[in-house]
């Protein structure tokens, strides 16, 4: 599949997103204590009966999160970018849920093996939280993909507040710097700090938290993950 048709059909779902700028993902400060991956499989198995082949997916991302526990962070960030890009099949929304827009926890996307760019950026968000990386150098971040003008979300890391951010894509593999996507240009992003446009590095705006994101992890706490709110 080309790059233009993974692109192809996010920009008017990503536009919405965008009229709601000021969003932001609640705190997660104590959000991640360690997972109970048989409690997990088993949830997943109650809901969606024989996993088939979702199982070993969901196996391997507990073997990944065990695997990179004791990496740099830098080894964080390249580990856990190549296993979603690795295992999950870009699709758009509308294929795998019916619905326009649609937020999948990672377990939903790793049972369909299919995501969306948002579902690639919360799974990489969520996985290297888990991993002890700080919300505050983790930033999901809406741009604009110039080549095709049209709208995307991708993961960012800030090394430090001042640091240039390196940017998680489900586009490509290599974890490149930000001046070097000439491609991609910022909007704004968020984190459980707050709101942040373009070009500055303090938080702009503390606002109502995003009902979609409260759905997300209702949902993940049904499908037997420690997420709090604190």
């Amino acid at each position: 599949m080309s790059p233009r048709q993974l692109i192809q059909g996010w920009s008017k779902r990503l536009n919405r997103a965008l009229l709601g700028a000021c969003i932001l993902l609640i705190g997660l400060a104590s959000a991640l204590a360690n997972w109970d991956f048989g409690v997990i499989l088993q949830k997943a198995e109650s809901r969606y009966g024989n996993l088939g082949a979702a199982k070993p997916r969901i196996q391997a991302w507990e073997a990944q999160i065990k695997a990179s526990s004791t990496s740099s962070e830098i080894d964080k960030l390249t580990e856990v970018n190549r296993f979603f890009n690795r295992q999950i099949r870009f699709s758009d929304d509308i294929k795998i849920w019916k619905q326009n827009d649609y937020w999948a926890t990672p377990i939903e996307m790793l049972v369909k093996g299919e995501g969306d760019c948002e579902d690639y950026s919360i799974a990489k968000y969520f996985t290297l939280r888990r991993l002890g990386i700080p919300s505050e150098k983790l930033r999901i971040t809406y741009v604009k993909a110039l080549n095709y003008n049209q709208a995307h979300m991708v993961l960012t890391y800030y090394a430090s507040p001042s640091a240039e951010p390196l940017v998680l894509d489900n586009l490509i593999n290599v974890i490149k710097p930000a001046s070097q996507r000439r491609d991609l240009l910022p909007v704004y992003a968020f984190n459980a700090e707050g709101l942040y446009l373009p070009g500055s590095n303090s938080k702009k705006s503390d606002s109502k938290k995003l009902s979609r994101w409260q759905d997300l992890l209702k949902k993940m706490r049904t499908e037997g993950f420690a997420i709090g709110e604190g």
